[in-house]
């Protein structure tokens, strides 16, 4: 076994001092200014009533975030005459996992789910890619005109989506992209995709931030400017991109009008027996695929006459199923993700 080193006169007598100082601080009088200092703290230290101050509006921003959700859950679990019993407020008096099981087949949860990470998945890679393009070009590159379209760019973010929805639905119509997911992966391409003013703004902030002198020797190497893109450019915004995924894919995932105006409800353009749905469209539709799915149950069940209503434990149990997988990409890119916003700089710093 390794000795422990020896501890030289000079460090004996400096920890034998601060010792002594600790001793005499802690028999030191209760003093105003020195109450003033534990209480409101120093340069190194917060103080007590900093750090209360900062954990109680941590934590009432955390209850404000997890109360709708803990609320939701716990609806789920709760059978129908707990529903109804007033007395039933959080707990449930026994958990009631078919309400999953209900909401599962009621949702036809595998299908949707395949259809959704498509629909979500497939413009959002689009989308980073192209608002990384765009955005490399917005901060490497000074051209006539390049103000006007930044702000053109900035006017098309800030515009009430619905105002423009009824011109966009014409166009849409008339080039014949209604019903597929083509009315999602086309605007993507041209850099056209939900939000993607903001992906762009984000990218561009970050890419203003390489420095220069690495896009100065690469010409030096003979790299071009597309060769520079890729090898500098990509590699050093993997914060910035990652970013532009994660936002793109929530807000394609949880577009449900978008969705059923472009998409869900519109079949005349598309061929054969499929047909696009998603997680949040259907749970938006619940009481309806609710009603068909116990008829057809009716139907394929002779001689049985037993019919199940919809509750609210139901449609909770469906809204869990259809946040659970965001939940699960936030659980397992949370360290990245976070370390990326704030590389990303998209605060504005």
């Amino acid at each position: 076994m390794s000795k422990e080193p020896k501890m030289t006169r000079a460090e004996k007598a400096a920890k034998k001092a601060e010792l002594k100082q600790i001793k005499k601080n802690a028999k030191m009088p209760m003093t105003k200014d020195r109450f003033r200092k534990i209480m409101m703290g120093s340069k190194d230290d917060m103080g007590v009533l900093k750090k209360a101050a900062v954990y109680i509006v941590l934590t009432a921003v955390g209850f404000v975030f997890l109360y709708p959700l803990l609320k939701v859950f716990a609806l789920s679990m709760m059978s129908l005459s707990d529903i109804i019993d007033t007395s039933v407020n959080w707990i449930p008096s026994e958990f009631y996992p078919d309400n999953y099981k209900m909401a599962f087949k009621v949702m036809d949860f595998w299908n949707s789910l395949w259809k959704s990470a498509v629909l979500a998945g497939a413009p959002t890679l689009i989308q980073v890619c192209v608002c990384a393009f765009v955005g490399y070009g917005f901060a490497m590159f000074n051209f006539r005109g390049k103000m006007l379209m930044m702000g053109l760019m900035i006017f098309s973010f800030v515009l009430p989506p619905s105002l423009t929805l009824s011109p966009t639905y014409q166009v849409y119509n008339t080039v014949g992209i209604l019903g597929s997911i083509k009315a999602f992966v086309i605007p993507a391409i041209f850099g056209q995709g939900l939000k993607a003013p903001l992906f762009i703004l984000i990218c561009w902030q970050f890419f203003r931030q390489i420095p220069v002198s690495l896009h100065e020797a690469a010409k030096i190497d003979g790299a071009g400017y597309f060769k520079q893109f890729l090898k500098i450019g990509i590699p050093s915004a993997a914060g910035a991109m990652l970013v532009v995924f994660l936002f793109s894919f929530v807000w394609y995932w949880n577009e449900s009008y978008m969705t059923s105006t472009y998409i869900v409800n519109n079949r005349v353009n598309t061929t054969g027996d499929f047909s696009w749905n998603s997680l949040v469209v259907g749970l938006s539709n619940f009481d309806t695929s609710f009603s068909s799915y116990q008829s057809s149950s009716s139907a394929g069940t002779s001689g049985s006459s037993f019919q199940v209503t919809t509750n609210t434990a139901y449609r909770m149990a469906g809204t869990m199923l259809t946040i659970l997988p965001l939940l699960i990409m936030y659980a397992v890119l949370q360290k990245q993700f976070v370390e990326s916003v704030d590389r990303a700089g998209i605060t504005g710093e």
